[in-house]
């Protein structure tokens, strides 16, 4: 199977990645076959790929080369990297991943020391691998047992970084509803590994309680359109929402699209439906997502490499 230099990339970043946040073994009597890093680097090589774990198996067996770069001397079965999944993508441990992910761009100085503009937006993904014109004819269908419809859809909270799009926050969960409900642990997570300075956001956070959080208890600066309510002639309510009808226009608000272009960048390069089926495994998929995507920014030059805790980075070949 032919493979090209991009996997190759995203295969070292991500065990590069994986080298300076994982211990090599999740327990001391484990059977030693293969790393943490490299079964996370496996699973961030199958999220580029659009791959399923046989496939990922498969490509692995073909490509020989692959498993060289990250000294693999077998190749798991597939199962070994579900197993995997379920263990490192577990939301302690993805967010560790996502911190290290933000500062191998640090050390390569793609991401500053401070966000000076970060954008916040929630989005959603298709629950299943099912063509829009099979539910929309199934919904309509006259017996009510034949019918095929989706009450509900993944959907996650993702803050990202204007400059760089690196993600530096995602909150997992499930729609249809508010997006305003993942704000306040979207910027907790975000501030934790960025100091920001100011944050763009769309209607759907609109609330006086939401400015107040940011800038009061955060120190950051929020700028929201007040929009949510009933039409009226009467000015909105609140110290806050009132100020954005009179400062929103001239401050940097008109940058909120980086964040669409974040979600797009998720679907169009991962596709905008999910593998997993049960709500966990949705989170956790999710999150696998948010880091290749930090992991495919980062290699988009070329990358410092060597894998050893002390973050020293070496130019790779």
């Amino acid at each position: 199977m032919k493979t090209t230099k991009s996997p190759r990339r995203v295969l070292l970043v991500a065990h590069l990645t994986g080298r300076l946040c994982l211990p090599d073994y999740s327990h001391r009597s484990s059977p030693k076959k293969f790393t943490q890093p490299q079964l996370f680097a496996c699973l961030v090589l199958k999220e580029f790929l659009q791959l399923d774990y046989r496939k990922l198996a498969a490509l692995l067996r073909d490509a020989p080369e692959l498993t060289a770069e990250i000294g693999l001397k077998s190749v798991p079965h597939f199962t070994t990297f579900q197993k995997a999944a379920d263990r490192l993508l577990l939301a302690p441990q993805a967010r560790k991943l996502l911190d290290e992910t933000l500062n191998v761009a640090r050390r390569r100085k793609q991401l500053k020391s401070r966000s000076h503009l970060a954008a916040l937006d929630g989005t959603g993904w298709e629950s299943h691998h099912v063509s829009s014109y099979f539910v929309k004819r199934r919904a309509s269908c006259s017996k009510y047992w034949q019918k095929t419809t989706y009450k509900t859809f993944p959907k996650a909270g993702v803050l990202c970084d204007t400059r760089s799009h690196l993600i530096l926050a995602i909150v997992p969960g499930q729609g249809p509803g508010p997006d305003i409900k993942h704000f306040r642990r979207a910027l907790d997570e975000a501030i934790m590994r960025q100091p920001i300075d100011a944050l763009v956001a769309d209607a759907g956070y609109d609330a006086e309680h939401s400015h107040e959080y940011a800038r009061e208890e955060c120190g950051v600066n929020t700028f929201i359109p007040p929009l949510i309510g009933r039409p009226t002639k009467k000015g909105p309510s609140g110290f806050w929402r009132r100020r954005m009808t009179r400062v929103l226009k001239r401050s940097r608000y008109t940058q909120r699209w980086q964040s669409e272009t974040v979600n797009s960048m998720l679907k169009r390069l991962m596709g905008s439906a999910l593998r997993a089926r049960r709500y966990q495994a949705k989170c956790r998929e999710l999150h696998l997502r948010a880091l290749t995507l930090n992991v495919m920014i980062v290699r988009r030059k070329r990358v410092f490499y060597k894998a050893v805790p002390t973050g020293f980075l070496t130019r790779m070949k």
